[in-house]
């Protein structure tokens, strides 16, 4: 049992494994539903030991037929087990796992909502994978009783409702406090709306060989940076700043000096040598009053931005930025440059009315940025997290990070982050990763090790600063102190 899986697959290339794990190699398709229930029944005691009566919800494919075994187990460990059929099982194997329960007393009684409440746990194996459509009636009454019901849930392989290759809700869906998923981990229980359903993921492959995945690329990596090696060196005894990297911040329109200054603190924290930021001239004094370290500057005096650029490792543009005529000039002139860029905040707005595409830049959009980029909405970036990011890094190039709930990176590949809380639902958070990212290119990281590394590193500092003192109330500057001990770890 994985907690964390390496490698996540959509809904056809988990089928096309199964399929290959039987047919290739001669794996009995009902003894691979036995070992799926067992595993199953494994997490149910171990998470809720002291539940007595189980209630397993069945649909009529191969996902009843794993709740079927979860039952069958259950009687024979002397707790009751009864299960609520939505549909009868139709599939070969759901049959005889629904046969070999009944053959041990057990009931198969049709969905009764008043049923429920007999349950102290819950077991939902009503569909798997394949679900691609709006729920039907049937099945979001249902959804929407076991939610409802106030006890805990265990889903077999995906929540029902969720679809496991975008982690878009169809109408509605299971929330689980445990998700146990089978053969392949799914895209979409760990992006989208997948963590508010899935709760825990545990992961097992059910002993299947490492041959039958030889074939079969992965949609998704989790981001692990010591699997990935993208974590910084140690520093040389000789080092210095000029060979830590020069990070300047372009941002900080009139009334806003607070995103550009929380990047340059987040350049500074992580790692760069030397921060400069090119801001309104009203906000250049209270930028390097707050942290006398960052040098600020007029943006509108060129002689000074001329130089920063040319100084410049890295530029981040856009924390702060607005989009005036100010804000629009200081974009322009940093597109010019050579360095390579990270753009965040009001400068993908910009950059989506000017379709601009460059191949050494790192986009880091919200959904909202990303829908107007695309030129689309927020519901359908969310609902299809991967597809755009794909299309987002095919129409503007370099690498995308399109932030959320299981961010996701594309580098030419698909890359997520598993880590990260509700806290960093506040302002400023944005601000923070594009220091840190622009800290590790500043640092001599390619611009994709950047992205994931930092993406990383905000998060799993996030999660440091939440277990501290809570998810609530969590500001983007709590975590600065957490992601400088990440990144000497």
């Amino acid at each position: 049992m994985i907690l964390n899986p390496r490698f996540l697959y959509t809904a056809a290339q988990v089928r096309e494994l199964d399929r290959v794990a039987i047919e290739e190699h001669q794996i009995d398709g009902y003894a691979l539903m036995c070992q799926a229930g067992r595993s199953a029944y494994r997490v149910a005691r171990t998470r809720w030991p002291a539940a007595r009566r189980i209630t397993v919800v069945c649909g009529s494919g191969n996902n009843g037929g794993d709740g079927y075994v979860v039952a069958k187990l259950a009687l024979q460990d002397g707790l009751e087990a009864g299960v609520l059929a939505v549909s009868p099982a139709r599939s070969e194997a759901a049959l005889k796992a629904c046969r070999d329960y009944q053959a041990l007393g057990g009931q198969v009684m049709p969905f009764q909502m008043a049923k429920l409440a007999q349950g102290e746990l819950l077991v939902d194996a009503m569909l798997g994978t394949g679900l691609n459509q709006v729920l039907s009636r049937n099945y979001t009454d249902v959804v929407d009783a076991i939610n409802n019901s106030d006890r805990p849930v265990l889903a077999l392989d995906v929540p029902t409702g969720l679809n496991s290759d975008t982690g878009a809700r169809m109408g509605a869906a299971i929330k689980a406090q445990a998700t146990v998923t089978f053969i392949g981990a799914k895209v979409g229980l760990f992006t989208g709306n997948g963590p508010s359903c899935t709760g825990t993921v545990l992961f097992d492959d059910l002993d299947i060989p490492d041959s039958v995945y030889a074939g079969i690329h992965p949609e998704v990596q989790i981001i692990m940076p010591q699997l990935d090696a993208i974590s910084l060196p140690r520093r040389d005894p000789v080092m210095h700043k000029g060979l830590a990297g020069r990070v300047l911040v372009a941002g900080g329109g009139k009334g806003m000096p607070g995103a550009a200054r929380m990047a340059a603190e987040a350049a500074y924290r992580c790692g760069a040598g030397l921060v400069q930021v090119a801001t309104h001239k009203d906000h250049v004094h209270q930028v390097m009053s707050h942290l006398p370290e960052i040098m600020a500057f007029d943006a509108q005096e060129s002689t000074d931005l001329d130089l920063a650029i040319s100084q410049a490792d890295v530029i981040a543009v856009g924390p702060g930025l607005g989009q005036s005529k100010w804000s629009r000039t200081l974009l322009n002139r940093v597109l010019e440059a050579e360095p390579p860029l990270v753009v965040d905040a009001d400068a993908l707005n910009l950059v989506a009315a000017l379709k601009a595409r460059r191949a050494n830049w790192v986009l880091t959009p919200h959904p909202g940025e990303a829908a107007r980029l695309l030129g689309s909405d927020t519901l359908a970036v969310q609902n299809d997290r991967l597809g755009a990011v794909r299309d987002l890094q095919q129409r503007y190039g370099g690498v995308v990070v399109l932030k959320g709930a299981g961010s996701l990176v594309n580098d030419g590949r698909l890359w997520l982050c598993h880590r990260g809380n509700p806290g960093m639902a506040s302002g400023g958070m944005g601000d923070v990763l594009t220091g840190i990212i622009s800290s590790q290119i500043a640092q001599g990281q390619t611009l994709s090790a950047a992205a994931r590394y930092g993406v990383w590193v905000h998060a799993a500092a996030a999660d440091r600063a939440a277990d501290a003192a809570g998810q609530i109330g969590l500001l983007a500057t709590d975590i600065l102190p957490f992601a400088r001990q990440i990144i000497n770890d």
